[in-house]
């Protein structure tokens, strides 16, 4: 393999990364937030909200039904009008995003959802606010879980920002498409393939490293 094989593949890399990380770091910023607002406006919890919870929940389920590779497509106008070109690095951050945040959302609301409604009708009943609720119960309990959640997203961000290679969105699964594909390099194929392998194994360990510090709290 050449020197400049190998620099495409660092370089490819560093796209990969800066892709997922400014995805996944709006996702938290919006998803879990949405997600909150999704178990807390629904029947029967803190602030029961029937036209809000289903018009969330229907935009998020719309959103989460489509394809990403339809969704790159579909989106490319929006994409151009944010980051002022359709193709690149920068472009393919736009249509992560929008497939991150209501990925996250379902999750954070699953996470939520599964504490114990004891715990937060103690709070009530000491007088606790909708948002000392959210802030002291709900996010603290859902912790742990969250961080898996979020260590699910990366690695699901990874593997779209892959895909968004067929489109010219660089990183790795550009080069794989461009040089492993379309130019028959086997070896390039195959060192994007490991280089994607390892990372994902790295971020995995990172977040249940993390988990389970937050479970020892």
């Amino acid at each position: 393999m050449s020197q400049q094989i190998i620099n495409l593949l660092i370089q490819g890399l560093g796209e990969t990364l800066q892709m997922t990380a400014i995805s996944t770091i709006v996702a938290m910023i919006v998803g879990i937030p949405l997600g909150v607002v999704l178990v807390i406006t629904g029947k029967g919890h803190i602030l029961s909200n029937k036209a809000i919870n289903s018009t969330l929940g229907a935009v998020v389920n719309a959103l989460r039904s489509i394809p990403f590779i339809i969704l790159m497509v579909a989106i490319i106008p929006l994409t151009r009008l944010i980051a002022g070109t359709s193709i690149g690095t920068t472009a393919a951050c736009v249509p992560l995003t929008i497939a991150a945040i209501p990925f996250l959302a379902r999750l954070v609301e699953t996470s939520i959802r599964e504490i114990n409604s004891g715990v937060i009708e103690a709070a009530q009943a000491m007088g606790a606010s909708p948002f000392q609720i959210i802030r002291k119960v709900l996010l603290p309990e859902a912790l742990p879980t969250i961080i898996d959640n979020v260590t699910v997203l990366i690695v699901n961000l990874i593997s779209y920002s892959a895909m968004a290679g067929a489109i010219g969105g660089g990183g790795l699964g550009d080069i794989a498409i461009r040089y492993g594909y379309q130019r028959f390099q086997g070896d390039v194929m195959l060192a994007t393939i490991i280089i994607l392998i390892v990372l994902v194994q790295l971020i995995q360990s990172i977040g249940d490293f993390l988990s389970r510090k937050v479970n020892k709290r």
